[in-house]
């Protein structure tokens, strides 16, 4: 998971007017003037300010050429700013295909490979660091992928507020931030009020697949899922799953892996929707 704010400085060309790749360019704003006039908004949900988790971590980082033009063509088609307002999953994708939530995906690699690799699933990827969105939009294109819509903002606030229930056919949390030091663990995204909301949004037999070379937060990440009554382990012996062949093996895991790091996956299946006791449900079930 990429853990980040739209905080970039905006790239122009150089002198001369050329744009050569992977280029970087400083670029002095009026104040209140957009990074991107046609892309992503920096503060899509600037009303929702809460004192609570976020499903990211601001940090600056810079855009290329590429990345900027991408936003600028293709915000518009395949943007979405998490806002609050209602989405119709059905509009935004222009189809009824099944629908996979994505958090965090970096610089997209990974998401458009899944995306190419799986065309009747559509892939709702949330990210706010700007130039992986570029980027992801940028493979996007360049690959005809038309399944994949990037999200830009706070995935609370899109599962909470934007989302039906019952809408989303998964869940992918890849790598996300495993704030290491004890103190700050309150801040990691798989807890306990996370999947409340989260198995409000996915529908039964949804899949959520987690995957974090952080060892202690693996092992919290399979403590919160298993205890969780809305989740079951697809694993038939209670504990983490192989590497499933739709999920690429990153260039940043590969790195991992040469350094020793253990990469754990963990796959959890959303059960049927709980029926209270005594409910009409309850009471035809205890007649048969």
């Amino acid at each position: 998971m990429s853990d980040s704010v739209n905080t970039p400085e905006v790239p122009q060309a150089s002198p001369g007017g050329e744009h050569h790749p992977g280029e970087s360019v400083r670029h002095s704003r009026a104040k209140g003037e957009p990074r991107f006039p046609d892309g992503p908004r920096a503060d899509p949900a600037g009303s929702h300010f809460e004192r609570r988790i976020r499903s990211f971590q601001p940090r600056r980082s810079r855009v290329t050429a590429g990345q900027a033009d991408a936003l600028q063509r293709l915000w518009a088609k395949w943007g979405l700013d998490i806002d609050g307002h209602p989405v119709d999953l059905a509009e935004l994708f222009g189809n009824d295909r099944a629908v996979v939530l994505e958090i965090g995906f970096g610089m997209g690699e990974a998401t458009a490979q899944m995306a190419a690799a799986d065309p009747d699933t559509d892939i709702l990827a949330v990210d706010v660091h700007t130039p992986g969105q570029g980027n992801l939009l940028n493979l996007a294109d360049h690959n005809g992928l038309t399944n994949v819509r990037v999200a830009n903002g706070d995935a609370i606030i899109l599962l909470r507020e934007m989302l039906p229930a019952d809408s989303l056919d998964g869940l992918r949390v890849y790598f996300p931030d495993p704030w290491p030091k004890k103190r700050h663990h309150k801040r990691r995204l798989i807890q306990p009020e996370f999947l409340d909301l989260a198995a409000t949004r996915l529908k039964p037999g949804a899949v959520v697949h987690c995957a974090t070379d952080w060892e202690p937060y693996a092992e919290q990440m399979l403590e919160v899922l298993t205890a969780h009554p809305d989740f079951e382990n697809t694993r038939a012996d209670g504990g983490f799953a192989p590497r499933p062949e739709f999920r690429p093996l990153t260039r940043f895991e590969g790195q991992g892996l040469d350094k020793g790091h253990v990469v754990n996956d963990l796959l959890f299946r959303r059960v049927q929707h709980r029926v209270p006791q005594g409910s009409p449900q309850d009471v035809r079930r205890g007649d048969h």
